[in-house]
């Protein structure tokens, strides 16, 4: 397996927070019928200091994820913004981290990188590298001491035929 790949330790247990705790409930009670490790967090704060990962998928206006809870080391994945009005993530979520998008197109479509980009947090230039980038090797992903690092994606049509993939595969193995 790539060094790129390469798991740093094993995922110990997903904690999943939403503003309405029985969505929250119901989707952790899926993972676990799933026989993954899974609980509500009640407190976003917390439990996004405690992980290696955050993965915020939502259509929030507003940030949801605040840079100064997130620990040396983790990783952010933001899925959700897909608009300039859209926005999960802070201003701190990216200060000094090293950025990933899905695609280029992503620094004209999201409130997320278009905000912090005008407020000079950070240049388009500081992007590392797209997804397509990441899969073929041609940048390199995270590795221990990298610090923080984010990746930022707003949905294209590869993405959506890789899923469609996975589930037509599923259908003709059963």
């Amino acid at each position: 397996m790539p060094e790129a790949y390469r798991a740093v330790r094993p995922i110990e247990r997903v904690m999943v927070w939403d503003r309405d705790e029985t969505a929250a409930s119901a989707l952790a009670a899926r993972l676990r019928a799933q026989d993954i490790d899974a609980a509500v967090a009640p407190d976003l704060a917390r439990a996004a200091g405690d992980a290696d990962i955050v993965s915020c998928a939502t259509l929030a206006t507003e940030p949801v994820v605040q840079g100064a809870w997130l620990r040396e080391g983790s990783h952010l994945d933001l899925i959700g913004s897909f608009t300039p009005q859209m926005r999960e993530a802070d201003d701190a979520c990216f200060a000094g981290a090293r950025l990933f998008v899905d695609t280029q197109e992503a620094l004209q479509k999201s409130g997320e990188l278009l905000g912090p980009m005008s407020r000079r947090v950070f240049a388009a230039g500081d992007v590392v590298g797209t997804l397509a980038d990441l899969a073929r090797g041609a940048v390199r992903g995270r590795v221990d001491g990298d610090g923080r690092t984010v990746f930022k994606a707003v949905g294209t049509a590869l993405e959506d035929l890789a899923a469609a993939m996975l589930v037509f595969e599923g259908l003709r193995t059963h």
